[in-house]
């Protein structure tokens, strides 16, 4: 299950993919635009440029940045960085598996069996889903602005 760290993660890498070249956002004001507490952001922000997602510029003018084009970075990356395994039991996990304390028999385990079809049906959306495309999902629900008088 995705927890509020990899949702907000997803959501602030979409905020910083909306930038313009070269801009920078400040911790503050991504966490106002998306209804996040700006200590959990400060936490979420810095495991994901410990990842090497985002990129940080200290003093005036500075915030953060993505680290790599939106197109290059896979959502599955954001939730693995923040969450660890997509998986949703331990036993399922191809990156951190962990055997049931309570399962006789791993292999013929039909919970186990069912969760790894699970993960692997999220993993073929989050791991070919990137950043960019969620900004053009965002985009295309943004409601349009009439200039005309």
């Amino acid at each position: 299950m995705l927890t509020n760290k990899g949702k907000y993660g997803i959501k602030a890498m979409v905020h910083l993919a909306e930038l313009g070249a070269g801009e920078t956002a400040q911790i503050a004001e991504i966490a106002r635009r998306n209804n996040i507490s700006k200590k959990f952001l400060d936490a979420i922000l810095l495991d994901l440029r410990n990842a090497g997602m985002l990129r940080s510029k200290k003093g005036p003018g500075g915030g953060y940045a993505l680290a790599k084009p939106a197109q290059t970075i896979k959502v599955g990356a954001v939730i693995r960085a923040l969450e660890g395994s997509i998986a949703p039991i331990d036993c399922a996990s191809q990156s951190a598996f962990t055997p049931c304390e309570d399962c006789a028999d791993i292999e013929a385990c039909v919970v186990r069996s069912v969760m790894q079809e699970v993960r692997d049906a999220m993993a073929a959306v989050v791991d070919t889903t990137t950043i960019a495309d969620l900004v053009g999902r965002a985009a295309a629900h943004k409601p349009e602005i009439d200039f005309a008088i």
